[in-house]
């Protein structure tokens, strides 16, 4: 079986009769298990937890579920189906029992990008792909990319850890140009074919290390989105470790380097002179000049002229100019883009204090980058650290932190950070264990302790999942107990909800 699955490298490759089990139900899970379906494969999927709804859709496909039950029931029906491949859904530990299971029985593990790469071709010509990730910005980076290739012309869809799975997008009966595929960490992990046209690597710090259990491990997931890159490979000109990695990389000869960051750029990068943007890698005269994309000005006037929003623009452009858009296309773009809600973004503005709702930021990573756009803030930081110490964060940023209100459940370790580096900014904690509860008792600690020209900043360096769904969730909770606070009430029209 496994010189036929070496075989299957195309949509019209014969999948008849492969048994495929798919590790996990949930959105990308159930991609997987329709997609395999539909190639005439016999699929069963092993889930902890199914979605009632995904379950059904399942049954009606003709596939197999095999819901709950241990470690020991779970690698019991692996064995009895017979797999022939797994399909690991992202988030999966690799430690997984089915996993290792699977690997010391000789089961090829694939991911669900890998599994898309193999038939990418189901609609005419091949999608190209742009492959990004980073620890923060890969959204609103795919987002803006998206956006200027679509000014240009071409087909193009956003995909992979920004909601659509890969799969869905390979099989769009549309047809695409250029796949912007969004990576995360997981995903990374399990990817081993992916060729991509650009690709680019944001930035890099610790996050997620309890799932891959060391920072080396992380990095290097982080750095497979550079492997077998043909045209360029787009890194942080402020963030060394991003440059290392391409250089670590195995990329297709002729694949070039671009870096991008905030200073004055240098031959093949982009960059900022004189307050203007510039491209000094897609010209011919890259030695005595540049090609003008925007204006800080101008991006302030859209809202997206915070530092690392501008990073992202540049990498965006970068990523963008490879497949030739005009640097006019992307000025264009850039005057009507909008960020996400919940990512910087400004909920109210009362008696000289502004309330920013940047729930987004689940790392300190993020968190920095918000702290850093702002003189004086009131932090509203906390949540699920996923195994990563905020002291090195707090000490960095103490000189702008008028207060700090403690939210979530991992409050120890962000006490002993300000105690440690920052004992003299005033901490308080939110007791309320009942979510409806959180916002409103941190808004109001939070407003008692700004002062004309403070922001108020959600800015949490963590998960949300101790007392909210989502960092949706969590930032619209902020919003409303903001509005409330100030008495607009959730349909003030100068500060609309969020989402």
């Amino acid at each position: 079986m496994t010189d036929r699955l070496e075989d299957l490298i195309s949509w019209h490759a014969d999948w008849s009769g492969l048994r495929a089990l798919v590790l996990g139900l949930g959105v990308t899970g159930f991609a997987a298990a329709d997609t395999l379906v539909e190639l005439g494969a016999s699929v069963l999927v092993v889930a902890d937890k199914a979605p009632a709804d995904k379950a059904k859709l399942l049954e009606v496909i003709g596939g197999r579920l095999a819901e709950g039950g241990d470690a020991a029931d779970q690698v019991r029906a692996l064995e009895e189906f017979g797999a022939d491949v797994v399909i690991v859904s992202p988030g999966y530990h690799p430690d997984h029992p089915v996993l290792s299971a699977a690997a010391a029985a000789g089961i090829p593990l694939w991911g669900d990008i890998d599994l898309a790469w193999r038939l990418r071709d189901k609609v005419g010509t091949p999608a190209e792909w742009i492959t990004i990730t980073g620890t923060n910005g890969k959204t609103t980076t795919t987002r803006l990319v998206t956006a200027m290739i679509a000014a240009d012309g071409k087909r193009v869809m956003a995909c992979g850890n920004i909601g659509t799975p890969v799969l869905d997008a390979v099989r769009d009966p549309t047809g695409f140009d250029v796949l912007v595929v969004e990576l995360s960490s997981y995903q990374l992990h399990w990817v081993e074919l992916v060729s991509p046209w650009a690709s680019a690597c944001l930035n890099i710090a610790d996050d997620h290390l309890d799932w891959h259990g060391s920072a080396a491990a992380y990095r290097a997931a982080k750095g497979k989105v550079y492997e077998r890159t043909r045209v360029a490979c787009v890194y942080n000109l402020g963030d060394p470790v991003t440059e290392e990695l391409v250089r670590e990389a195995d990329v297709l000869e002729g694949a070039r380097a671009v870096g991008f960051g905030l200073g004055v750029p240098g031959r093949s990068d982009f960059g900022i002179v004189d307050g203007i943007l510039c491209d000094r890698a897609f010209l011919e005269d890259r030695a005595n000049s540049a090609l003008e994309l925007t204006t800080v000005e101008e991006l302030h006037g859209a809202g997206l002229s915070a530092p690392h929003v501008v990073a992202n623009v540049l990498a965006a452009s970068a990523l963008a100019r490879s497949t030739g858009v005009p640097p006019v296309t992307i000025r264009e773009v850039l005057r009507s883009f909008r960020l996400d809600p919940h990512r910087i973004e400004l909920v109210a503005e009362a008696a000289e204090v502004r309330w920013v709702d940047d729930s987004k930021a689940t790392n300190p990573h993020a968190a920095d980058a918000s702290l850093g756009a702002y003189p004086s803030v009131v932090w509203v930081v906390g949540g699920l650290l996923k195994g990563v110490d905020i002291g090195d964060l707090v000490k960095k940023r103490a000189d702008r932190i008028r207060a700090v209100v403690v939210i979530g459940v991992d409050r120890a370790p962000v006490l002993e950070a300000f105690a440690r580096h920052a004992p003299g900014v005033p901490v308080h904690q939110v007791d309320e264990s009942q979510t409806e509860q959180v916002m409103p008792v941190a808004a109001r600690l939070a407003a008692a302790a700004a002062r004309p020209g403070d922001v108020v900043l959600l800015a949490p360096a963590a998960a949300s999942m101790d007392q909210f769904d989502d960092y949706a969730h969590r930032g619209r909770a902020f919003a409303s107990a903001v509005r409330d606070l100030l008495g607009g009430g959730p349909n003030d029209e100068d500060h609309p909800p969020a989402d």
